[in-house]
């Protein structure tokens, strides 16, 4: 199979006989199987990412190292990914794609394995900048592989599809790794994940078709040319205020729901898991509209981050409409990134290498500031003004974002 065979892609001309539609079916079959694979493969790499986090304690204790600086190895791997996102197509303009993206599976494994015996601080950053780097470049080709695996009516559901690792790995990371670290020491962990990791990378040379670069793909021009396009900037700045917003927000949203009254740490637990089921749902919802009522989503999908954000923030307590502000803030950040990528693959479907990467380098840099700013608005001014911020940045970014235009 190669590029050319889509996801169920509209046949031409008179209706096919029975034996040519029997053929496309494996055909068909297989596209979905790459999808399928690669979607594994985001949910192993981001799991990997958002790990440390509910490891810092006995990281931290094991290197001999302060949480604050275990707390870096996520930093450092965002913000190596928000560098490599849009520069991969660049560095390695004819390098097959279906083999780029097993050598950054093993790069990944490599750098999980490194975590798993690292003695000192400095092995540990290098590590997860591997992984950064890894990290970044994968999700971005693996956006435009997926679009370029599938027929234009079914773009959405095919990013959706690649997005749903991503989307899963992001709400259950934390949760997955504070359990497994309650059972086990956080290097077998790590070493886990290494080995998981090298086994989606054989499964992704077996399944995924040979996937030649992308005319559009080669140079610093191509990218360029790609910010130029009428609506690309103007969409980015929307896409960074509106996940700048919610990681202001999400990475102290322990905080945010704690402000609830008589809540105790069974109630916290529900309503993390409610975020993490609604980003789930939000995620497979958006796959079965977005083709058709994408015009409408980019305004909706924004405005459910940031006015539940709002939400939270406003009515602590009334622990029933922070229930339902934290699980519809979880829906609207799992459908965000195919909203995102499905807008980018209408307007430049003939460079979403370019395009794929800038919306994971945008999606990384607001994981870093985020992150960065929320911390030190909680630390001046105190957790409900960070949560305002939070808000009103993803509300601009939404507003923002739908103004941007959807087609050359």
């Amino acid at each position: 199979m190669t590029t050319d065979e889509k996801l169920d892609a509209p046949r031409t001309g008179s209706v096919p006989t029975t034996n040519a539609a029997a053929s496309d079916a494996p055909r068909t079959r297989t596209a979905w199987a790459a999808v399928a694979v690669m979607m594994a493969t985001s949910f192993v790499l981001v799991l990997a990412e958002f790990l440390p986090p509910s490891l810092l304690p006995s990281m931290a204790s094991s290197l001999g190292i302060t949480e604050g600086q275990a707390g870096q190895a996520v930093t450092a791997t965002a913000f190596i990914g928000f560098l490599t996102a849009p520069t991969i197509g660049i560095l390695v303009p004819r390098l097959d794609r279906r083999l780029l993206l097993v050598l950054l599976a093993a790069a990944a494994a490599v750098s999980s394995a490194l975590v798993a015996i690292s003695a000192d601080f400095v092995m540990l950053l290098i590590a997860r900048l591997l992984l950064g780097a890894a990290l970044g470049a994968f999700w971005a080709m693996s956006i435009a592989i997926a679009a370029r695996l599938s027929a234009p009516h079914h773009l959405g559901r095919a990013i959706m599809l690649v997005n749903t690792g991503t989307t899963v790995a992001t709400v259950a990371g934390v949760p997955v790794g504070t359990y497994l670290g309650s059972v086990m020491d956080w290097r077998l962990i790590f070493a886990g994940v290494a080995v998981i990791t090298a086994v989606v990378a054989v499964a992704l040379r077996l399944v995924l078709p040979p996937v030649a670069p992308a005319p559009s793909s080669g140079g610093l021009r191509s990218l360029v040319d790609t910010l130029r396009v009428p609506g690309i900037r103007v969409g980015l700045t929307g896409h960074i205020l509106t996940v700048l917003g919610h990681f202001i927000a999400f990475t102290y949203i322990r905080l945010a729901i704690e402000r609830v009254p008589d809540l105790d740490a069974a109630g916290v637990a529900v309503l993390l898991a409610a975020f993490g089921l609604g980003g789930v749902v939000g995620n497979f919802v958006i796959g079965l509209l977005v083709d058709r009522h994408l015009a409408a989503l980019r305004y909706v999908v924004p405005a459910f981050i940031g006015i539940s954000i709002a939400l939270v923030t406003l009515f602590p307590g009334q622990p029933w409409i922070v229930t339902i502000a934290i699980t519809t803030w979880g829906m609207g950040f799992g459908a965000w990134l195919t909203t995102l990528s499905t807008w980018m693959g209408r307007l430049v479907p003939d460079r979403m290498e370019s395009g794929g990467g800038l919306v994971v380098a945008g999606f990384q840099l607001a994981i870093t500031v985020g992150a960065g700013a929320g911390g030190l608005l909680v630390d001046a001014v105190g957790i409900v003004p960070a949560l305002t911020v939070a808000a009103i940045s993803a509300i601009v970014g939404g507003i923002v974002f739908g103004s941007a235009r959807t087609a050359r």
